[in-house]
């Protein structure tokens, strides 16, 4: 089995987030560090604040899309960045934590302000060999 990874996906004027990995919840917090490198390289967000987020839906695209538009909203309003994931999802539930820091401009350079996942390209599949993909468009 590969190594959790994500990649960015080329999208017109927006831009794409996928992750992958052995497990629909690794899947989703690949997702997310590449919903973070958007804005910012990701291993250089120090670990200095935790913050919960939970999200409920029965679809597992669904759930994606209510995740990472929990992230950006806690992004935006919490003036955080976030370098790591923890993620659990049981059913249709999913419990996550989100590891960062407040922003610093200087240090950061924060390249696009990301506005929001959308439902197009959105995507949750298991592949034949195992792993999890989970990817969509994000407006930024």
């Amino acid at each position: 089995m590969p190594q959790p990874h994500w990649q960015h996906l080329e999208h017109g004027a927006d831009i794409g987030v996928r992750g992958c990995a052995a497990s629909l919840a690794e899947a989703f917090a690949q997702a997310a560090l590449a919903l973070t490198a958007l804005v910012t390289a990701p291993g250089g967000i120090v670990e200095r604040e935790a913050v919960t987020i939970e999200c409920r839906e029965a679809d597992p695209e669904l759930l994606l899309y209510d995740w990472l538009n929990a992230l950006v909203y806690a992004m935006a309003t919490r003036g955080l960045l976030f370098g790591r994931f923890q993620v659990a999802i049981e059913g249709d539930r999913l419990r996550a934590t989100a590891y960062g820091e407040p922003v610093d401009r200087a240090r950061h350079q924060p390249a696009v302000e990301v506005k929001g996942a959308t439902m197009t390209g959105l995507e949750v599949r298991r592949s034949a060999q195992g792993e999890w993909s989970a990817q969509c468009i994000v407006d930024v």
